[in-house]
Formats: C-alpha cells, structure tokens, sequence
C-alpha cells in the first residue's frame, strides 16, 4: 500500500467526481483527501489517496473514467493533516516572521523551489510548472513545481497568502474616491438606503444599456431583485454617486461553484467610456481577491463591445457559450494582483 496525490482536469458535468472515485475504488484505492478547484478550461479534483495500484495503473483507469491531463506522485502521510489548520499554521509562523516568505509559501503549495525576482514584469507564465507571486512593484516571488502544475486556486492562494506580510488593505466598506476626466466619483457598498437612487439611476439609463447588463431592456429593477443584490451573504455590491446621484451599481454574486464569483455592471450612459467601469471592475476584481476567490467570471452580450474591451485590458479570457448570442469572460484573481493597483455588463 503506499500514499499517492492524484490530480486530474475534468468536464464540469454532474456524474464526473462520482466517476473518479469508482475509478480509484476498482483499483484498491482508499480516498483520504479530496479538494476541488477551478481551472480554464473544467474543474480539477484533487485527491489523497491510500492505493495498491502503480501510478501507472492508476493514471490510465483515471483517463478511462473521463480525467485529463492526470498527474499521479507520490505522497506521504504528512501530507494528510487538515489542509486548513495546515495554512493558518502557516499563516501564524509568517505573521512572526514575515522575511521567511518564499520558504512559507513553498511549503504552503509544496513546491520544490521558491525565490525572490526582482526587476522583472511580472505576468502569467506559460510554463504551469511555474508560478510568478507579484509581492510589490517589481518584486515577486517565483515557485517551481515540476511534477504537479500549479492551479488557478493556487494562485489565489498564493495571493492571499502574501498579503498577510503586507500592509493592511482599505476595508471595502469604507468610502472611496476615484478622480475621472469628467470629475470625482465617490464609491460605496449598495445599502438600502440607495433603493431610490437605484431607480432613478434604472429610469436614466437607455433600453441598450439596461439590455446589455440585464440581457433584456429592463425597465425598472424589482425589488427582490435589490434586496439580493443588498444581501452580503449573497455577494458585495457598490454604487458610484457624483452630484448627489447613483451612476453606476456594480455587483460581485458568490456562486455554487467552488471559488468562482460573477461580477455584473450598470453604468449611466453620460458616464460610459470614461474609465468609471474599469475603475469598478478592478475594485470587484480586488475585493474577489480578498475573499478567497480563484476566478471571476462575467456573462455578456457578444455585441457589448465596449465591455468586451475592458475585461480583456483586465487579462479576461473570452469564450462562446452554448448561446451564440452571449460571452463568457473569465478572469483568474490570482494573476490579475500586478494589474489591480463584469456577469452581464456595461461600462
């Protein structure tokens, strides 16, 4: 018997886990360990098992169940205490010793190699055995793996992880102010209290623009609808005033899937174009960051041109979806922190 980390890529179908472990069943194998994680292309299914069978063995009746691009190596029984009391663990011995950062994120990731990079742009590597951490302007810490590539719930941990050795950020509830050409906007979290100044915002914009971020020209928000988007165990929503009005609402909704969140955006008309949106995506984007999230995901309309723009400036992926009509973008918070400094949209 012996100890073997097993990671495969899998379709994101209902049945395909359950496949997995019939998979891993017919060969002796005794799961000790599982996670779940996001990634670019499917859902990756991580797994700790205690198995008779050759690696081998086991990476074949993994492929044959479905798997893609399936890694099986060796483990060991250390590798099978609590994966979370293992990061806050990590967590408390950088607190005290914030210089050890790159020997405590290697361990956290279990990577073979970690060490400082200065100088260098930091951006997405096309090597998955490589992952690039940004830690400051110019200054990063690059891992190595090289028999398990790195995931995009890595990277995000990774990113949350070196921010507990970094100054405390601004809380997101607090206010903020971005300066634009056609003036300051102040930026807060969507309250009741802006019930009123929602409408009007709804009743100023254009049928196009409530039918880019609605799918469907809208004419008014209804009331449950603004009760979710209020509720902060659902997601966290901002609206950005200028002049005593609302005239942008942006929204992060949490989602079933395991570390995905979906941003979604309404911006008045006289204000689209002048950065307002780019400036709510990447405070979305950041605060995605901050909560654990791996990747966030937007739903547009294939003619929304101008949100098609943004989210790629923003390193967003785009894809058809079943709908010919509508674009999926999907952006992995992880690598996105160098650049931080929507669902259905317009900006």
């Amino acid at each position: 018997m012996g100890f073997l980390r097993i990671r495969t890529t899998v379709d994101e179908r209902p049945g395909r886990l359950a496949s997995l472990a019939a998979a891993l069943a017919d060969r002796g194998g005794n799961i000790l360990g599982l996670s779940v994680q996001p990634d670019t292309d499917g859902t990756v299914d991580e797994f700790v098992a205690d198995i008779p069978a050759a690696p081998e063995s086991v990476k074949a009746a993994l492929e044959a169940a479905g798997g893609r691009r399936v890694h099986v190596v060796p483990a060991t029984a250390h590798e099978l205490t609590d994966e979370p009391t293992r990061a806050l663990l990590l967590a408390s011995r950088l607190r005290t010793m914030p210089w050890r950062l790159p020997e405590l994120l290697a361990e956290l990731l279990r990577a073979d190699d970690a060490r400082w990079i200065y100088g260098e742009a930091v951006s997405e590597l096309p090597d998955p055995t490589q992952l690039v951490v940004p830690v400051a302007v110019r200054r990063a810490i690059r891992l190595r793996r090289s028999e398990l590539p790195f995931t995009l719930t890595e990277a995000a941990r990774a990113a949350s992880f070196v921010r507990l050795a970094q100054p405390a950020a601004e809380p997101m509830g607090s206010e903020r102010h971005v300066k634009l050409d056609a003036g300051e906007v102040s930026v807060r979290p969507l309250t009741a209290i802006y019930r009123e100044a929602v409408r009007d915002l709804h009743d100023r914009c254009s049928p196009e623009s409530r039918r880019f971020r609605y799918f469907t020209s809208m004419p008014a928000l209804p009331p449950r609808v603004f009760e979710r988007l209020c509720d902060r165990t659902r997601g966290h929503s901002l609206v950005a005033g200028h002049d005593g009005q609302v005239v942008a609402l942006a929204n992060l909704m949490f989602t079933p899937d395991p570390g995905i969140a979906e941003m979604a955006f309404l911006v008045e008309d006289r204000w689209q174009g002048r950065g307002l949106g780019s400036a709510l995506a990447r405070m979305l984007v950041q605060e995605a960051r901050d909560l654990g999230y791996a990747e966030v995901r937007a739903a547009l309309l294939s003619d929304n041109v101008r949100m098609r723009r943004l989210l790629v400036s923003l390193g967003a992926t785009l894809s058809y979806t079943e709908d010919p009509g509508v674009v999926e973008a999907r952006l992995p918070v992880g690598a996105l922190a160098p650049r931080l400094s929507g669902a259905h949209a317009v900006a």
